[in-house]
C-alpha cells in the first residue's frame, strides 16, 4: 500500500426543434386536411366585415448548441495511454529511466518516491526538469501530476530545509480541526513551492479500537485519524482542506478500505477482508470525504469478500462501482501501487493495467518499479487496439484524469 514504510520498520505479517415554431410551421401548411388554415389576420372580423390580410412573419429555427471541443482531438493512443500511467521516480537517485518513460511512452504522471533530506531546492530542480520534458511536447503538452506520499510520520518522502516535519495521524487527530487545517495549507504551501501538485494523502482507513496493533498496513504506523467514522472524517477532510487551499490536491484512500486487515499488501500475498459490506461505517468515511470535495481516490489491492471474492478491489468492477454509483464519485480513481506489490505480483505487469482499467480505474500507479511501465504501456495500447469498448475506456479515463489536472 502506497505510502511506502521507510526500510527497517515494516509491519508485521497491508432536435432540437423549437415547439413554438413547430405549431406555427404546422398551421402554415395547413391542418391534416391539406386545406390552409388561416392566419388570426386572416379570418373576418367579428362584425363580419374582412380584417387585414398579412402573410405570418418568419420564424427561425434556432441553432443547436455547439458541443464542446473534445479534449482529446489530435491525441495519439498512446498519447491517452500515457494519461492513465504515473511512474516512480527515486527522488535521491534521480535516475533517467522516469524521464525516459515521459518521453517514449508519454507518460503524463510522475511520482517522487523513497526518502530525502536535500530540501526544497533539490526536489523543485527535480519537479522542474519534468516540466522541462512536456515543454517539449512528449505528453501532448498537457502538464505533468507531480505527486508524492507526504502523510507524516513514517510516511514523508520530503524533509530538509522548506519542508516541516509532519506529525503521523494519530497526533494530527489530537489537533482542533480547525487548527489542523491550518497546519496542513502550511504544508500544502511547501509542497506547491517544490513542484507538487498532488500529496497521496490523508489516510482515511477505519481501524476498529482496540486492533491498531494488528491492523499491519495502518495502525500499526499510526497512519489513521481515529478509531470512529467522526474521528477519522473530520480530521482527514480539515487534513485535505488544507493542503487544498496551500495548492496541492489530495487522494484519499484505501478504498473501500484497509482498517481490517491483519497483513500489508506492499510486502504479503492473499491479503483479504472478509467483513467490510457495500453499507458499511469503513465506507462511509469515504462518502464523508467525497462530499468534502475530494477528486481523487486511491483504490485498495486488497480482496473484499462481501464485495467481490474474486478480485481485488483494484480489479474489480463491482468495488469501482461501489465508489462511483453508490457514492456518486465522478473523479479521479488511481490504483495503489501496482509495480512492486507482493499482492498483486500473480499477475504480469501488462496485465495489471489492463484489469485495473477494465474494471473502471483511471489512474495506474507504478511507484515502487518504473521500469515496469513500457510493458503496461504496451498492453494497454494493445488492448485497445484490439477492442473497441476497451479503447472506449482508455479514452473516459484520460478526459477524466486531464479534468482533474485542469483543476490543480
Amino acid at each position: 500500500m502506497t505510502g511506502h514504510i521507510h526500510p527497517g520498520a515494516r509491519a508485521p505479517a497491508l432536435l432540437a426543434v423549437s415547439l413554438v415554431a413547430l405549431v406555427i410551421a404546422l398551421a402554415a401548411c395547413g391542418g391534416p386536411s391539406g386545406t390552409p388554415t388561416p392566419t388570426p389576420a386572416e379570418r373576418p372580423s367579428p362584425s363580419g366585415s374582412a380584417g387585414p390580410t398579412q402573410s405570418p412573419s418568419p420564424t427561425r429555427t434556432p441553432s443547436p448548441s455547439p458541443s464542446p471541443p473534445d479534449p482529446l482531438a489530435g491525441w495519439t493512443l498512446e498519447e491517452k495511454v500515457g494519461q492513465l500511467l504515473m511512474a516512480g521516480v527515486d527522488v535521491q537517485a534521480q535516475n533517467p529511466v522516469t524521464a525516459d518513460l515521459v518521453r517514449q511512452h508519454h507518460v503524463g504522471n510522475v511520482f517522487l518516491a523513497g526518502r530525502t533530506q536535500a530540501g526544497r531546492g533539490a526536489v523543485a530542480a527535480l519537479t522542474q526538469s519534468f516540466r522541462d520534458l512536456v515543454g517539449q511536447g512528449v505528453t501532448h503538452g498537457t502538464p505533468l501530476l507531480v505527486a508524492t506520499d507526504q502523510e507524516g510520520g513514517l510516511v514523508q518522502v520530503l524533509r530538509g530545509d522548506g519542508f516541516s516535519e509532519v506529525p503521523r495521524a494519530t497526533e494530527q487527530a489530537a489537533l482542533d480541526p480547525a487548527v489542523l487545517q491550518q497546519h496542513a495549507q502550511g504544508w500544502g504551501a511547501e509542497l506547491a513551492a517544490a513542484g507538487i501538485n498532488l500529496d497521496l494523502a490523508p489516510v482515511m482507513d477505519l481501524v476498529p479500537a482496540g486492533t491498531e496493533g494488528s491492523n499491519a498496513p495502518v495502525g500499526y504506523f499510526a497512519r489513521n485519524y481515529g478509531t470512529t467514522p467522526e474521528q477519522v472524517t473530520a480530521s482527514a477532510n480539515a487534513f485535505s482542506a488544507g493542503l487544498r487551499a496551500g495548492g496541492v490536491e489530495t487522494v484519499i484512500k484505501h478504498f473501500p478500505g484497509l482498517g481490517r486487515v491483519t497483513a500489508n499488501t506492499d510486502d504479503a500475498t492473499g491479503v483479504t477482508d472478509t467483513v467490510t459490506v457495500p453499507g458499511d461505517p469503513s465506507v462511509g468515511v469515504f462518502a464523508a470525504g467525497i462530499e468534502a470535495g475530494a477528486r481523487y481516490v486511491m483504490m485498495s489491492s486488497a480482496v473484499y469478500t462481501q464485495i467481490d471474492p474474486g478480485a481485488p478491489a483494484v480489479f474489480s468492477p463491482a468495488a469501482v462501482s461501489l465508489l462511483r454509483d453508490d457514492l456518486g464519485f465522478d473523479g479521479v480513481i488511481m490504483t495503489d501501487d501496482l509495480s512492486g506489490a507482493d499482492q498483486v505480483a500473480a499477475w504480469s505487469p501488462g496485465d495489471r493495467a489492463v484489469l485495473a482499467v477494465a474494471a473502471g480505474v483511471d489512474l495506474v500507479l507504478a511507484s515502487a518499479d518504473a521500469t515496469v511501465v513500457p510493458e503496461m504501456a504496451q498492453a494497454l495500447v494493445g488492448r485497445a487496439r484490439t477492442d473497441p469498448a476497451f479503447a472506449a475506456r482508455v479514452d473516459e479515463s484520460a478526459r477524466r484524469v486531464l479534468a482533474g489536472k485542469a483543476g490543480l
